[in-house]
């Protein structure tokens, strides 16, 4: 079957399993029994309720991972999508389905590529291997994480990783991610006396308390970012206060915010300068953080290079490099001292009612990972 054939037929496989995180809906069977067919050796590793594979391909160095994930959001209000969201569907040139864009199209890509490139070179050198889990949509604490202890418990050492996420803009290979910035939250209640709003002075509005010193972390510039990252993001997401009540003056407030930051400030100097604010306006609070994943950059180098180059020769276009966007499971990886690239679909349409991909970049995206192999495993 060509390749561009396979690359769909592939996808809408994928998509035709509902993997709504953390269930795998046997995604990472049929891609065991693929990758078994070409020499690999699959092991199945499963913490909690999430399944994991790992799959390698050789014993000696350097070793080349593919890595993603076959969870899913869930789709949502089905009544609101144009196709059943796992009943894949070409529609005006796009492959509409959960999983399209983020990111089952991308594993198809990855299966097709590593089919022909062991096709061709059945002894290349060094290894292959293929990291995959259920677990990237979900808390993210049996997944990837946990593999990568247990890769590093028993010596192995991964040197190059392809993580499959959409990292494009507007067409294939646009954009690729090198780094990422960390993601530090903070869960901050406020305690108040609670009370009737006639008589304030008889209670403590925890709402007004927290307020100033709120508008001061917004205001506050935390770093101005790198040659390679933007200045570090301190938004708030929730404030919870209340009994529902008109006329009673709650007794706490609760804030959940997020630091999304750079290179250029430490997750331990961001808990510290926020303390600092809020026991400078003189609140009694408890505050929990917690730290989803320190920034990570792969600098120019043999993996970049083979990825800018195989864009360049597949669609004849520059890619850009970027740290910009959320967080993602190369951040359990690149501490390990791998490598890591993030290259994938365009992501405009990613967690969105009706989700979809361009049919004609699949094989773009499958080509350009065949090139990139051939590049780093002659």
């Amino acid at each position: 079957m060509p390749l561009q054939d396979r690359v769909l037929a592939y996808s809408q496989e994928l998509i035709r399993r509902a993997s709504v995180t953390p269930e795998d809906a046997g995604c990472q069977q049929w891609l065991a029994e693929k990758l078994s067919g070409l020499g690999f050796h699959c092991q199945h590793l499963r913490f909690g309720e999430v399944d994991n594979l790992w799959a390698r391909r050789g014993t000696s160095g350097p070793l080349l991972a593919f890595a993603g994930h076959t969870d899913v959001v869930p789709p949502g209000d089905l009544q609101c999508w144009a196709s059943p969201p796992f009943a894949p569907e070409v529609r005006d040139g796009l492959l509409f389905g959960r999983g399209a864009a983020d990111m089952k199209s991308s594993l198809a890509a990855m299966l097709v590529a590593m089919e022909d490139f062991i096709s061709e070179r059945p002894a290349h050198s060094g290894s292959l291997a293929w990291l995959i889990t259920a677990d990237e949509e979900g808390p993210a604490t049996n997944g990837t994480v946990k593999v990568v202890e247990t890769l590093q418990a028993r010596g192995e050492q991964i040197d190059w990783c392809i993580v499959g996420e959409p990292s494009s803009t507007t067409t294939v290979g646009d954009v690729i991610k090198n780094g990422r910035r960390g993601s530090l939250g903070g869960v901050l209640t406020i305690a108040g006396v609670q009370g009737h709003v006639a008589y304030p002075h008889l209670a403590r509005n925890p709402i007004h308390q927290v307020a100033p010193a709120l508008a001061e972390l917004a205001a506050e510039t935390w770093d101005s970012g790198n040659e390679f990252f933007p200045a570090t993001s301190f938004q708030i997401s929730n404030i919870q206060a209340g009994t529902g009540a008109t006329n009673v003056i709650p007794g706490s407030c609760e804030v959940i915010f997020n630091f999304r930051f750079s290179t250029a400030v430490t997750a331990a100097a961001l808990q510290q300068r926020t303390e600092a604010i809020l026991q400078r306006h003189g609140l009694d609070y408890s505050l929990a953080w917690h730290l989803s994943g320190e920034p990570f950059l792969t600098p120019r180098g043999a993996l970049v290079d083979a990825a800018v180059t195989a864009i360049r020769d597949t669609t004849g276009r520059d890619t850009m490099l970027s740290t910009a966007g959320g967080t993602s499971d190369g951040r359990f990886i690149a501490p390990t001292g791998a490598q890591v690239v993030e290259l994938g679909p365009v992501n405009a349409s990613i967690h969105k009612i009706d989700e979809c991909t361009p049919v004609a970049e699949l094989p773009v995206l499958a080509e350009i990972y065949l090139r990139m192999l051939r590049q780093l495993l002659p």
